[in-house]
């Protein structure tokens, strides 16, 4: 007899979950599941599993509960019983079932016939046609989905890398990785910030191509493999990456409990050294001895000038590391994962949001928390400065607070989300806030002001993240125009003039949802990272892809050093990628 094991079964459910959109509930699922041990082929399952599993399920029950032994009265019997019916009852329990509403129809019928003997003949014939018309539309609506199905395989790339199932190292992030309400109830282990929530939020298992791509999968504009630095180490996916400000140095975090801080040569990549030791600080986020799970890096940030590394974790911690990899410090007090971590400007406060609801400002001299921010309903999933003691938290409560140092309660309240907000950003100047959301919407707003700027409403999925560029008034780049981009899981790029509140360019490059965004230093191009394993640099002036790198996994991350000639991007098949850029 063929069986199912409850590891297969947790992958269809997994696979269920992503395929439908459910993202985060899928992350924390996978996460507690251990998905990512699993040795399914991705290719090998097709999509809608566990759907067309249950339907064959039915049938079998339905063969096996032969009520009538008749062909041609089966289709009847069924029709006095629900799904439900067959999948919680014994075969002898659905015969009395279908026997007793048989016979009180046979009653009904009867005592129809003493009123209206003609007229009831015509009403059970009518009834029966009436069946026949439901049945025959549900099996077209099957045909239906069944052909839709089987047209998204074949849209699918025969050579689509199979990545690896995630769910250890997703959970980092997620954030909104996982299901953020969902994770709640996972005491607190739910999915989170930004980066890392859906970023795993992503599962490297890869979701369906998009029907709205209109990218080839080739491009003339791909980056040669000379241009290119492959950085192998970690030994789980990479969910975050950044360059130091000051210094050669590019940091990253892994599902695997680790970050790395590796030392990249000025100039021009060599992809001919990637098998030489590769100059690289490896922050243990675990004692070796005693093999602790639940570790995985799920973000980081260099403070302003580039001495210190904050790491923030899926155990809650936050970790102060020295430019070397000397841990300084270890900050205790969420009670659940940390999905996004900020310094301040001027590098005297860390302020770290997390699934237990909290926001909490830390004083770096000190090692210890300054203030506690306890506003949300829901687990925090950003967080951003806008100076040096205000900043801004958003949540899977669909609210967005702004807040300052020794103040006890929010000094600002932004209310209008439908669902919940993925991130947050000031813009340049501190003076406008953008946020997106699940409700396929962005918004910006004003201190000045209760209701939002403008409601950005182009997109017709969720929105992931969104980043202002370094350009107009009040930056080095003041007489460029201020554009603020946003990624969705429509697999589509909006830049957006946000004086007017109007799309500027829809770039539609990439097949899968875009986790990642990420200007220049001077504001003339976007480097974005999406699931379907490429990294695209558009010119933001012409809305058009100038460069192409396919690597092998989804993309969680990708970030332009200070001089804007390299941009990194971290994979989910374990690997960080440095590009060359020079135009």
């Amino acid at each position: 007899m063929i069986s199912i094991t409850s590891t297969e079964l947790n992958y269809l459910v997994f696979r269920y979950l992503h395929e439908s959109g459910f993202t985060h509930s899928a992350f924390a699922f996978g996460y507690e599941a251990g998905i990512d041990r699993c040795k399914n082929d991705d290719n090998v399952v097709p999509p809608g599993a566990l759907v067309t599993f249950i339907q064959k399920g039915i049938q079998y029950l339905e063969l096996e509960a032969n009520l009538s032994g008749s062909d041609a009265d089966m289709d009847e019997d069924f029709s006095f019983l629900q799904p439900l019916d067959l999948i919680t009852k014994e075969p002898n329990e659905l015969h009395n079932i279908v026997k007793a509403k048989k016979e009180n129809l046979r009653q009904h019928k009867s005592e129809s016939n003493k009123i209206v003997n003609g007229s009831t003949h015509d009403n059970a014939r009518r009834e029966h046609v009436q069946e026949r018309e439901k049945e025959r539309k549900e099996k077209e609506n099957e045909q239906r989905l069944e052909k839709i199905r089987l047209e998204k395989e074949k849209e699918q790339p025969k050579d689509e890398y199979k990545e690896t199932q995630h769910t250890d190292q997703n959970q980092n992030h997620t954030e909104k990785h996982e299901d953020k309400t969902t994770v709640e109830n996972l005491n607190n282990r739910a999915h989170g910030g930004c980066h890392i929530r859906e970023k795993v939020k992503l599962l490297c298992t890869g979701p369906e191509p998009m029907e709205i791509s209109q990218s080839p999968m080739s491009s003339p504009n791909d980056t040669p493999c000379d241009d290119v630095k492959i950085l192998k180490g970690h030994s789980s996916e990479v969910f975050a990456c950044a360059w130091n400000p000051s210094a050669p140095l590019l940091a990253s975090g892994s599902g695997d409990s680790t970050a790395r801080i590796w030392k990249i040569a000025d100039g021009p990549c060599d992809s001919g050294v990637e098998n030489e030791p590769v100059n690289v600080v490896v922050l243990q986020h675990f004692k070796e001895s005693t093999n602790e799970k639940s570790k995985d890096v799920t973000t980081l940030d260099w403070n302003g000038d580039g001495t210190l590394l904050a790491t923030g974790s899926y155990d809650g911690q936050a970790r102060i590391w020295s430019r070397d990899g000397e841990l300084n410090s270890t900050l205790n007090k969420h009670k659940g994962p940390i999905f996004s971590l900020k310094w301040n400007k001027k590098g005297d406060y860390l302020l770290s949001g997390s699934v237990d609801k909290t926001a909490i400002v830390w004083n770096i001299k000190t090692g210890e928390w300054k203030q506690l921010f306890e506003f949300h309903t829901g687990p925090t999933l950003d967080v951003d400065w806008r100076n040096n003691v205000t900043f801004a938290t958003c949540s899977t409560d669909k609210m967005i607070h702004v807040c300052k140092i020794g103040e006890n309660r929010p000094i600002k309240t932004f209310s209008g989300h439908q669902d919940e907000v993925n991130a947050i950003k000031w813009d340049p100047t501190g003076s406008l806030l953008a946020s997106c959301s699940d409700d396929h919407t962005a918004k910006i707003w004003s201190l000045k002001q209760d209701n939002f700027l403008h409601d950005l409403k182009e997109h017709v999925k969720g929105i992931y993240t969104i980043r202002w560029s370094p350009t107009g008034p009040g930056t080095n780049s003041p007489n460029q125009q201020l554009v603020l981009a946003s990624a969705s899981f429509d697999s589509t790029i909006k830049l957006w003039d946000v004086e007017l509140g109007s799309v500027i360019y829809s770039l539609n490059g990439h097949r899968d949802p875009v986790y990642s965004v990420a200007f220049s230093p001077n504001g003339e191009y976007l480097a974005s990272g999406s699931m379907d394993r490429y990294v695209h640099i558009w010119s933001v002036k012409e809305g058009k892809i100038v460069k192409t790198y396919t690597g092998k996994g989804g993309i969680f991350e990708v970030n332009w050093n200070k001089d804007g000639d390299k941009v990194a991007a971290c994979f989910s098949n374990n690997i960080v990628c440095v590009l060359d850029f020079r135009m």
